[in-house]
């Protein structure tokens, strides 16, 4: 049987200070709690010193896990201060005459609490000490609504694995035209991709330890999205837009428009599989429920294409696109994407084919023309397209999920906002192409490559000093890199100077594409070959590259295939 493990938080944020209606003391949510110590399932629970005493008078270490986090470890998320400024703000209180007396506003603690969960629940999957294959979040007073029995005697909860793989929230449908929770009905659509029509629960949600990378990321950006442009809701509201956009990562449970999550319960206990299919049509949407008179998104966006190389392994392909979401959801959703799918095994086609639709990406079938041999047909499409720039992945080349680490050379493998600032930086500096990593999986950008590959007249002309290449193998006094100039853009720095050329993630531009492979063109484009050629021109003046002093992205070949079906070209 998969092993289950229930996170919870309690925390006292004065909400018996509030008006009748709104008010619940600290005490009917220890009582609560109290019933809920007396679940079978494994216990994580996040509270101050005064709250592991209290629970552990019932439970034991052997089933449950206490980690001491007071109120203090909510205001040193970087998303607090931006809550207090929207909810003080009379704009946003002022929407409907409910909001200004809710929780939401008058409490400073109870958003910072509520957005947290999803992080909490996270946080509980890392320092784990029960080997635990399923999270669910439930909240501590939930028995106020749902019967403790569901778990304590009727056990439900172990036939939930069975019932989704995915991670999973419970809905309930809603009507409005003007506000979800205070979070403004037209901007929850807009982010939704679609008309919003049913709500997700945020007292109980989770899935498989596997998905919380992809997830917590992609709740985090849109938290911090929607705080910095002034929206906000509830963690319900996010947990909304995701259940609506992420339909290959999340199942939607269907309750009742009570909203009462007792239902989903007695669907369990009762073996009902109660899912709501996601069904979106974005072009409707925006033409007909809003009336959006502007250009519609996907002409905004065609400025920038992103091209995949996938070959024989759909799994590959998918973790890049979840490392994408985790990293920076704008690689998804503002781009035009495309896959050039390479594969030799075609019983791969039709998982490609289902991810290509499940996350936008236009399928392109190709015979195995090689790594190189893609990088050159990725070029020609791309000078033929409409688009300005285009950034260019392997499928086996994903964004770090460690956001506080830094690379082998000291840089940060995480910074926010990545995709729009390698834009404003190519517009800024003018580059041909700008590479993303500074590490990479063989060496570093501190070294110069092309002195391997450069025809030796070159190689004389140029590194006068280090004219002769090693017998075998690699030189460890090979040249270094001529730098010029270090900049930033928003916070993010990158160099100037002799940057080499590898088929490293890079973004490219109209012009400097046709210099690096349409003007002139190899019969047999090896990277080494375009390695040497950008080289000298580069040297000459022609091309202007550059590179990021961070380390976003790893190289991580997991599904490996026979090595004799691998071709450059």
């Amino acid at each position: 049987m998969e092993k289950i493990t229930l996170v919870t938080g309690l925390w006292d944020i004065g909400r018996d200070s509030l008006i009748d209606g709104w008010s619940r003391g600290y005490d009917h949510y220890l009582n609560k709690l109290n019933e809920l110590l007396d679940v079978h399932y494994n216990l994580i629970i996040y509270g101050d010193e005064q709250l592991r005493d209290f629970v552990f008078k019932k439970r034991t270490p052997e089933n449950t896990q206490f980690i001491v986090r007071d109120r203090n470890w909510f205001q040193q998320n970087d998303y607090f201060d931006k809550i207090q400024n929207i909810r003080n703000n009379p704009e946003w209180y002022n929407q409907v005459p409910w909001l200004k007396e809710s929780t939401q506003a008058k409490l400073e603690f109870y958003n910072p609490l509520v957005m947290s969960k999803m992080f909490l629940l996270n946080d509980a999957k890392i320092l784990d000490k029960f080997d635990s294959d399923y999270f669910y979040w439930i909240d501590a007073g939930l028995t106020n609504t749902v019967h403790a029995g569901y778990f304590t005697h009727d056990k439900v909860l172990d036939k939930l694995p069975k019932m989704s793989k995915k991670f999973m929230f419970i809905c309930f449908p809603y009507e409005t035209s003007t506000e979800i929770h205070g979070f403004e009905f037209k901007k929850i659509c807009e982010m939704s991709k679609t008309k919003v029509e049913r709500v997700a629960r945020g007292g109980f949600f989770g899935g498989h330890k596997d998905l919380f990378g992809s997830i917590n990321g992609i709740y985090y950006n849109l938290l911090q999205t929607s705080l910095n442009e002034g929206y906000m809701g509830t963690e319900e509201s996010l947990f909304t837009i995701i259940g609506y956009t992420y339909p290959d990562l999340v199942d939607n449970f269907s309750i009742d428009y009570n909203g009462l999550i007792n239902k989903f319960f007695e669907d369990l206990k009762n073996d009902i599989e109660n899912k709501e299919e996601v069904k979106l049509d974005p072009s409707f949407f925006l033409d007909k429920i809003l009336n959006i008179t502007e250009e519609p998104e996907s002409k905004l966006t065609e400025e920038v294409a992103v091209y995949v190389i996938g070959f024989n392994s759909p799994n590959q392909f998918k973790t890049l696109i979840h490392s994408m979401m985790f990293y920076d959801k704008n690689f998804i959703d503002k781009p035009k994407k495309y896959l050039l799918d390479n594969s030799t095994d075609l019983s791969t086609t039709e998982q490609y084919l289902a991810l290509c639709k499940s996350y936008g990406f236009e399928h392109i079938k190709k015979d195995n023309i090689g790594i190189t041999g893609g990088r050159q047909w990725i070029s020609e499409h791309f000078n033929e397209s409409g688009h300005n720039y285009y950034m260019f992945f392997e499928d086996d080349m994903f964004f770090h999920s460690d956001r506080v680490g830094i690379c082998r050379n000291g840089f940060n493998r995480f910074t926010p906002n990545l995709y729009d600032k390698v834009l404003s930086i190519m517009k800024k500096e003018n580059f041909d192409f700008l590479k993303f990593n500074f590490s990479e999986f063989f060496g570093d950008n501190g070294t110069q490559w092309s002195w391997y590959n450069v025809p030796q007249v070159v190689r004389d002309q140029h590194f006068p000093n280090n004219p002769k290449l090693p017998v075998q193998g690699l030189d460890p006094n090979a040249p270094r890199t001529e730098f010029k100039n270090i900049r930033s853009v928003d916070g993010l720095s990158y160099i100037t100077g002799d940057v080499y050329y590898s088929n490293w993630p890079q973004i490219v531009s109209k012009e400097g594409n046709k210099k690096c492979f349409i003007d002139t063109k190899f019969q047999f484009p090896y990277e080494q070959t375009i390695m040497s050629f950008i080289f000298q021109e580069t040297k000459k003046g022609v091309i202007k590259p550059g590179i990021l002093l961070l380390t976003p992205t790893e190289h991580n070949r997991f599904d490996h295939y026979d090595a004799s079906l691998r071709k450059e070209c």
